[in-house]
């Protein structure tokens, strides 16, 4: 099974990457063969051995280099379902970080944030799609073969794991790919993403519990008794969907604690002085905008206009002596802001990481402005804590 891993924040600076060898690239991100995938190669060839013997029992020890062909034909498919959700995840503007091969299958990791529900859709479904063209593909070869050999059952094999995997990720449960077109619906109908994502969440829960009742109840139903290897590895499954469900489910609700983080909300106070002013001046206003309390106003130096230039350094006033703060400027105690890096106060969730990612240049403070008025100053530490607490 395979299944596409949008980041649910913007994209730290150096995304963590799955351990195992890299064999090329697709979308500008690393294609990887994890070492889980080795033991899933090994298993699936040994249950696959006693099907080939039994189609061709001419084969002999062939019938295990058959089986492990049939393996590569499969993850090869499951590669192709991967690259199709990475070169369109880029194409919608997303950040492809890393195509892998696991023990489950695959998965495409990308970041930047999926702005409207047409792109998770696009995103989702052509993995899926990719697998029922390989299906069609396979099967009319198959059907076009003049005689039955082992490469025409391969081809047949080929046809049925395809449609196989094409029909699996549609169900409508995350983390499936089916799950993240039922979010992108809901996200469509509702307007807010995080209702979609625990809507396919709690769908992915079903999913789960069904395939599980697949293997157990369907035998019952014809009068046989449950495969015991079917069983184990319908739970399997299903225990997989569950933890990738309750995480998918985890992940909205935190999007939605932090959509509700507003630059307004998280900004430290703020009073002025003009450029020129000396340290005096700043402690000054400082103690007058506190009313007589405690000061935690942000002292911020602004220019022409009001444009804030710089903030002043709490350490740095302290290192001046008491005696020549009168006629020490506050551009000595003063740390320049990135150009550019204000927030307006308004700017919340999401959009509001990922303007600090792309603007504060690796400043920890950047000011807030409210048309042309600077209305606060913004701690990124205080920013991260407010994430880790939701």
């Amino acid at each position: 099974m395979t299944t596409s891993e949008p980041a649910s924040t913007p994209a730290p600076p150096a995304p963590q990457r799955s351990k195992g060898f890299v064999i090329g690239r697709v979308a500008g991100a690393p294609v990887i063969v994890t070492r889980s995938w080795f033991l899933a190669a090994f298993v699936l060839t040994i249950l696959f051995v006693p099907n080939v013997q039994s189609l061709a029992p001419g084969l002999g020890a062939g019938a295990y280099l058959v089986a492990f062909v049939f393996v590569l034909l499969l993850f090869g498919s499951v590669f192709l379902h991967e690259a199709a959700h990475a070169l369109v995840a880029r194409a919608r503007g997303q950040n492809v970080t890393e195509l892998a091969v696991t023990l489950w299958g695959g998965h495409t990791a990308y970041t930047g944030g999926l702005g409207r529900p047409l792109d998770g859709f696009l995103v989702a479904v052509v993995g899926p799609l990719t697998n029922l063209a390989l299906a069609a593909g396979f099967w009319f070869a198959y059907q076009a073969s003049p005689v039955l050999n082992v490469p025409t059952l391969l081809l047949f094999a080929g046809a049925a794991s395809n449609a196989f995997v094409g029909a699996f990720n549609l169900l409508p449960g995350l983390p499936l790919d089916g799950g993240q077109i039922l979010e992108s619906a809901v996200w469509a109908v509702t307007g807010k993403r995080t209702t979609g994502t625990v809507v396919a969440g709690w769908a992915g829960r079903v999913v789960a519990v069904g395939v599980l009742l697949w293997a157990l109840v369907v035998p019952y139903l014809r009068g046989a008794t449950p495969d015991i290897t079917n069983v184990l590895l319908s739970a399997l499954i299903g225990a997989f969907l569950w933890a990738g469900a309750g995480a998918a489910i985890s992940n909205g609700r935190r999007r939605e604690a932090v959509d509700g983080l507003t630059a307004a909300g998280l900004a430290g106070p703020a009073v002025l002085v003009p450029l020129g002013a000396t340290v005096a001046d700043a402690l000054d206003a400082r103690a007058a905008a506190a009313g007589g309390g405690t000061p935690s106003h942000y002292v911020v130096v602004v220019g022409h206009g009001d444009v804030p230039v710089a903030v002043i350094d709490g350490g740095a006033v302290t290192a001046v002596p008491e005696s020549a703060r009168g006629v020490t400027l506050v551009d000595a105690v003063a740390v320049p802001f990135v150009p550019g890096s204000a927030v307006p106060p308004a700017l919340s969730g999401t959009d509001l990481l990922t303007q600090l990612a792309q603007r504060s240049g690796g400043a920890r403070l950047v000011p807030v402005v409210d048309d042309g008025r600077v209305t606060g100053v913004l701690d990124l530490a205080d920013v991260a804590r407010a994430i880790r607490a939701t």
